[in-house]
């Protein structure tokens, strides 16, 4: 459970920090804390698992990353292959998913490009570190970017 305060900070949170030199402090400001109160609380809320991260999320097309896929694999252990495929500079995130009727695929991993043949490139080394262990694969291109925003508490829990 967390408390009034921590659900306030969250709630002021979900937009995400705001773009000043000292981001927490004016968080702190909002919700008449110090800065070191905001930032001791984000570290606890993390440490409880409350909050996974606290991370900036890109604009990949005003970046010049305009082919943008979330490549899908049939992988026979995705949670041997996840973490590395999570860790190569071009994957933004990669997911474990169960497979579904009609849906084989179980890892997922969004891969970003200037040009689709930059992409393809990336899913085909994507491919090659997974090896034997993929059964198939298939990818599926963004044509816009939709709206991302943070987690929104609504009500008292």
């Amino acid at each position: 459970m967390i408390d009034p305060t921590d659900r306030k900070l969250l709630t002021a949170l979900a937009p995400g920090l705001p773009l000043t030199p000292a981001p927490y402090a004016e968080v702190a400001s909002w919700l008449d804390l110090t800065e070191a109160e905001v930032i001791s609380r984000l570290t606890a809320l993390q440490a409880q698992g409350v909050i996974r991260r606290i991370a900036v999320a890109p604009n990949h097309y005003a970046l010049g990353m305009v082919a943008n896929g979330m490549s899908v694999w049939d992988v026979t252990e995705p949670d041997l292959f996840g973490p590395r495929i999570g860790a190569l500079p071009f994957v933004s995130h990669c997911y474990r998913r169960p497979r579904a009727e009609g849906w084989p695929y179980n890892l997922f991993a969004m891969l970003h490009g200037a040009t689709r043949a930059e992409v393809e490139d990336k899913r085909a080394q994507v491919a090659a570190l997974l090896g034997d262990a993929c059964r198939g694969s298939d990818i599926l291109y963004s044509t816009r970017i939709l709206k991302k925003t943070g987690m929104r508490l609504t009500g008292e829990t």
